[in-house]
């Protein structure tokens, strides 16, 4: 589905205290991908655990000043067109087109109201 929240990050400056307060507040569990500082959040029973967002430390929110809140990806189709959208519309690129290995092309903006966002094309939609 395009264009509908798919996933979100919640930025840490602490990774396990981050890990044990969500995991006793919502009995999420967490699963290393990557670097050491970003963890995949998961819910659900055991075998049937779904992905629905990160934690992460706050080197990659891009941003100089403390982003509180949760930085939001949606799903596209056209990563490129998405980012000329937000060009052409009064919007900031903070990371052009990156890929993220198996799982799709990514983008993080800035929107007119100051808000980090993100764009994913997915590799599962292009196929």
């Amino acid at each position: 589905m395009d264009n509908q929240l798919r996933h979100f990050a919640i930025f840490t400056e602490d990774m396990e205290r981050a890990r044990s307060f969500y995991g006793k507040v919502f009995n999420w569990s967490f699963n290393a991908y990557g670097p050491s500082d970003f963890s995949q959040i998961n819910t659900g029973a055991e075998g049937n655990k779904q992905l629905i967002g990160a934690l992460q430390d706050r080197k990659y929110q891009l941003t100089e000043e403390k982003v509180i809140g949760f930085e939001c990806s949606f799903s596209v189709k056209d990563v490129d067109a998405v980012a000329k959208l937000v060009q052409d519309n009064g919007g900031q690129i903070l990371l052009p087109k990156t890929e993220i290995p198996k799982v799709g092309w990514l983008i993080k903006f800035r929107d007119t109201e100051g808000n980090i966002l993100c764009a994913m094309q997915y590799f599962d939609s292009e196929q």
